[in-house]
């Protein structure tokens, strides 16, 4: 997760957070392997405006990213030479579902135990500018009761077939 990072003259840099792993603190899963059959996907409140729709997405790709590196930490070099990081190495379906919707599937999907990430985007996080706010918040609060706008899912492709089966993609 991310720190606030100390600056010159004791200052200190505040960064948004808006997201969180719901398996905080883990390391990263490396027991999966590149030829696993493992799936991804990303869960959206479709009634968010654009931008926030977006912003959604990337803190919790940040998040998926971090939890299983072997989604993309590579490097790729184009003919000239050029080194740039790799995006994701699996499609990212984004898929559309109502609040209460993402909530049931965050709690059935955390529920699980296993070589999986579970990333969840609650909406109370979006006023916070501090994690460390954030961490106290989210400790004093039942995620079971709280407005759920996004959700990233990485494991076995049975498994997240079983939790998005049914959803439709964001279009």
């Amino acid at each position: 997760m991310m720190q606030l990072k100390k600056e010159k003259a004791g200052t200190t840099r505040r960064s948004r957070i808006t997201s969180t792993s719901i398996l905080t603190r883990q390391t990263p899963l490396q027991d999966i392997q590149m030829n696993d059959d493992i799936r991804i996907a990303i869960i959206i409140n479709p009634s968010l405006s654009l931008g926030l729709i977006a912003n959604t997405v990337g803190v919790i790709s940040i998040g998926l990213g971090a939890r299983v590196p072997l989604l993309g930490a590579t490097n790729l070099t184009d003919r000239e030479g050029r080194i740039t990081d790799t995006c994701c190495n699996r499609p990212v379906p984004i898929l559309q579902a109502d609040a209460d919707t993402i909530r049931a599937t965050m709690l059935r999907a955390a529920s699980q135990p296993g070589e999986r990430a579970v990333v969840v985007f609650p909406a109370f996080g979006r006023s916070m500018h501090d994690h460390s706010e954030y961490e106290k918040s989210l400790a004093d609060r039942d995620l079971s009761r709280e407005v759920i706008d996004g959700l990233g899912i990485v494991g076995p492709s049975k498994w997240v077939k079983s939790l998005t089966g049914s959803m439709k993609l964001l279009r």
